[in-house]
């Protein structure tokens, strides 16, 4: 038996993933009610910007904007903006704003993503989070040559505002509680290579010690506090320790939450509603694992697979994507395929380290899991994406994916 299509659909965010998930309900042929709720009082923009060229300002707020006013009107919606989603009562079928207001809703897509890691001490003057365009319009304002700013996590976001920091000549201390960078993710050899490129752009990393207290004086942060005792004078602190999926408005709704929105292969929560981006922990059948993946690309593949399964369930495919990811920082760009956490082993098969460009293949048990390469051309790359999607074994893999397109 055929599902009776929605008529009243409600998109929960007005993300990259959300935005996309309308777009694809309209291109798919979909002409009832659509209403996309945003808790931030801008239309939908893009969000890697934020940590590179808006915060050095090579960009102004408006080139950030993921589609233009008239764009937004030729999808008809019941845009509302700076009303965040409080509650969601699925027996009702019902999503309850901030404000009051009850939407109710035939089919629904949660894109609420996350929100930063905080401190304690984030409320104090000076002491900054960076998600929204606020953030990083707060921070711009405040760095300029000779400035100091202390970074509090070396993950991909911490490393690329010290980038971003050091570029506009601010004194930048990068501060980390593990031994090297990012190694639980992309591996020792990657996170040491990306910690001495930070060491030769000017960047003092303080690795093995954690954020002890944030010192102040006349009301505003004035330095860092070590565990290991020692003391970073600061004009201004940036956290970046990580983010935890926005599922508080979620609680007590029936929907399993863990780590996210859990959803299956569909990308489905429960009959009729769907999760896509940040906020979605789904199980990707192509690599066997439950994931939640927080990159660019994969919020909008997810946003459109989550619209064409609500509209079509019995039709639906399983969202099994070969996710990617990308990080500039200075001139270096890196660039990665696959799931390389929870790798049992990281190997480089091409170019060196010593020499700043190389690739790195990731194995878990006996599959090519992941591929990340640091300063090559993205043709190097692509023959192991091939590879991926393909559900390569670790040995064969090693025995060279297809040749690089050369063009």
């Amino acid at each position: 038996m055929r599902s009776v299509p929605p008529r009243r659909v409600v998109v929960v965010g007005a993300s990259a993933a959300g935005l996309t998930a309308a777009e694809t309900l309209r291109r798919a042929g979909y002409d009832g009610s659509l209403t996309l709720v945003g808790s931030e009082p801008h239309p939908p923009y893009d969000r890697p910007p934020l940590s590179k060229q808006v915060l050095t300002g090579a960009w102004e707020p408006e080139r950030v904007q993921l589609r233009r006013p008239a764009d937004l009107d030729a999808l008809a919606l019941d845009l509302r903006l700076g009303v965040p989603a409080a509650a969601l009562a699925p027996a009702t079928r019902t999503v309850t704003l901030a404000d009051g207001t009850s939407l109710t809703y035939d089919g629904l897509i949660i894109a609420t993503g996350v929100r930063p890691r905080r401190l304690p001490e984030c409320d104090t003057p000076g002491v900054h989070v960076l998600r929204e365009l606020g953030d990083a319009l707060a921070l711009r304002e405040r760095l300029t040559a000779g400035g100091r700013l202390v970074v509090v996590g070396a993950g991909f976001l911490g490393a690329e505002v010290a980038a971003a920091a050091r570029s506009l000549g601010a004194t930048v201390t990068l501060v980390e509680p593990a031994p090297v960078p990012l190694a639980h993710a992309v591996g020792q050899q990657v996170g040491t290579h990306l910690a001495q490129v930070h060491r030769d752009h000017g960047v003092d990393l303080r690795t093995g010690t954690k954020v002890a207290g944030i010192t102040t004086g006349a009301g505003r942060a004035t330095g860092v506090l070590l565990s290991d005792g020692s003391t970073i004078p600061a004009d201004d602190v940036l956290i970046a320790i990580g983010s935890e999926p926005n599922t508080d408005w979620l609680e007590g709704s029936g929907l399993r939450l863990a780590d996210g929105v859990a959803c299956d292969r569909y990308s489905a929560a429960a009959p009729g509603i769907y999760a896509a981006g940040d906020v979605a922990r789904w199980h990707n059948p192509l690599f066997g694992t439950d994931m939640r993946v927080e990159h660019r690309t994969n919020a909008a593949e997810q946003g459109m697979a989550a619209a064409r399964n609500l509209l079509a369930p019995e039709q639906a495919k399983p969202f099994a994507p070969v996710p990617s990811f990308w990080s500039d920082q200075y001139d270096l760009r890196i660039q990665a395929f696959g799931h390389l956490r929870d790798h049992d082993e990281a190997r480089v098969v091409d170019g060196d380290p010593a020499d700043g460009s190389f690739l790195v293949a990731y194995r878990r048990g006996t599959a090519l899991t992941g591929a990340l390469a640091v300063g090559m051309p993205p043709r190097v790359l692509r023959p192991w994406r091939t590879a991926l999607a393909a559900g390569t074994e670790w040995t064969r893999a090693l025995d060279g994916p297809p040749e690089a397109d050369q063009t």
